[in-house]
């Protein structure tokens, strides 16, 4: 199992449209091989109000890296998605957990 994991910086005002774009966005990604679950919360600290964190496992770094980006769907991920963000987020993948607890 891959984590994926980005810090969304939405522009600050535009959290509401950001959700409703990304409740229409999330069935493309759900369709895609590999595709296990996803999460997104949003920064409770003050000020912050406008990050979000957002995370999806994957059964394999090729089916986000390969499968989603290379799909039509991830066209349309992006159309909804990505113009919403100032700075673009830093994208980062994580392997199986070392610890728990």
């Amino acid at each position: 199992m891959i984590l994926e994991s980005a810090l969304l910086d939405v522009l600050p005002g535009r959290e509401d449209a950001f959700l409703g774009a990304f409740a229409q966005a999330k069935p493309l990604i759900a369709v895609q091989k590999g595709f296990r679950s996803l999460a997104l919360r949003r920064c409770l600290d003050e000020g912050r109000g406008a990050r979000f964190l957002l995370q999806v496992e994957w059964e394999t770094l090729e089916d986000h890296t390969e499968g989603f980006r290379g799909s039509p769907e991830y066209q349309e991920w992006r159309a909804l998605l990505h113009h919403f963000y100032a700075p673009f987020p830093e994208v980062e993948h994580y392997g199986e957990p070392l610890l728990t607890a």
